[in-house]
């Protein structure tokens, strides 16, 4: 479901309730951290304060690409980076910062960063030097099945604008580390494949260690001495699970140190709808969807497949985004369809979450319905 977020965005910046004013950009002098100054555009606009504004051009990251090869789902690959942004706004507002993808962490140094620490005896089998000696993921002796922890690490920059001139700097670096929460173990002797848990416990512990390391490396960068640092611990999900992993632990070092102090805990989960899980840990929020989906399923006189994910912040259901999959029947029928549901949307759901419900056929998606927190008020957006 994570998919639809580039086109839920394009669509809320031509819906008429919340369309952002295209006002004059503001131009400004971007320092980099290769010393070269370019200039950069701030546009004058922003869909909503759960958003940060971006520099334009728009810069990639360093490590862009590698985080489809690290992780082993989808849903986590969506995840970990926009829950990293509900992270970051933990230090860094939306209103004052300006996000950036990371520049600071290489593909090189990723990869180098994911291996396993090896032994004196172990770099020289396999011909390196101490100083390639980068992996955090922990030592494994011969015949030992040691678990790989650290499966992947995401890097975010946020830039702030001087009051005094016309010049935006590097504000504050977020990394997130992404943790294994099974382990994958193979049986030489017969070829099966075992899977095994790994504790929050453990995770946190092995996860805590690791930060700490990256820590230093962080701080040993000239950039990086001055500015605050966070850093957050991400649980990724099973490959066979159809949700996403949470973040559940974040730290924050303060400018001229490199060492974590205190671990904040994330109070975060994602659940299915409709699942036995969520029927039990939210008997109401279930109700409230088996509702919405029995007045749905009964519009149409050919079967329709209504499906929610849902994210739970403190307990409490903070954005439903839902799918409704219906057998095309043309385009007067589906706008009507649509209409219908944005307006059943707007009725029958809590003021207290964001709905996000796209409507899909087999030739794509056909229409988007929006409901933000704090209203009841629906945005409609047909798909041409």
């Amino acid at each position: 479901m994570k998919k639809r977020l580039s086109a839920v965005l394009a669509a809320l910046l031509i819906l008429g309730g919340c369309a952002p004013t295209f006002e004059k950009q503001d131009q400004v002098v971007q320092e980099n951290q290769d010393s070269e100054s370019k200039k950069a555009i701030i546009p004058n606009f922003q869909i909503s304060n759960d958003y940060y504004k971006t520099m334009l051009p728009y810069d990639t990251s360093k490590a862009r690409g590698v985080v489809v090869n690290d992780l082993g789902s989808r849903y986590d690959i969506n995840e970990i980076e926009n829950g990293l942004l509900r992270v970051a706004q933990n230090r860094f507002s939306t209103d004052q910062y300006f996000f950036k993808e990371g520049q600071f962490l290489t593909k090189k140094m990723v990869d180098s960063w994911l291996q396993r620490k090896f032994t004196s005896e172990q770099l020289a089998d396999k011909g390196l030097k101490e100083s390639e000696n980068l992996g955090l993921n922990p030592v494994q002796a011969k015949g030992e099945d040691a678990p790989i922890y650290l499966a992947h690490i995401v890097e975010h920059n946020y830039l702030v604008k001087k009051k005094d001139d016309n010049k935006v700097r590097l504000g504050g670096v977020v990394i997130a580390l992404s943790l294994n929460s099974v382990n994958y173990e193979t049986n030489l002797s017969n070829g099966t494949r075992m899977v095994k848990n790994i504790s929050n416990d453990v995770l946190k512990e092995q996860g805590a260690k690791m930060a700490g390391e990256v820590m230093k490396r962080m701080r040993q960068k000239d950039e990086l001495k001055n500015v605050p640092i966070m850093i957050a611990l991400y649980k990724q999900a099973p490959k066979q699970q159809v949700v996403p992993g949470q973040f559940f632990a974040y730290a924050t070092v303060e400018p001229g140190t490199d060492t974590i102090q205190n671990w904040e805990g994330i109070d975060e989960d994602y659940y299915i709808f409709p699942s036995p899980v969520a029927a039990e840990d939210h008997p109401e929020d279930n109700k409230i969807f088996q509702d919405l989906k029995k007045e749905i399923e009964g519009y149409f006189p050919v079967f329709t497949g209504v499906t929610g994910e849902a994210l739970y912040q403190g307990g409490k259901l903070t954005d439903m985004n839902m799918e409704v999959a219906l057998t095309y029947n043309g385009k007067a029928e589906t706008i009507g369809f649509a209409r219908h549901l944005s307006s059943l949307i707007g009725k029958n759901t809590p003021e207290s979450w964001n709905v996000e419900l796209l409507i899909n056929s087999s030739y794509g998606p056909e229409a988007l319905v929006v409901k933000k927190k704090g209203s009841k008020e629906t945005y409609l957006h047909i798909y041409e």
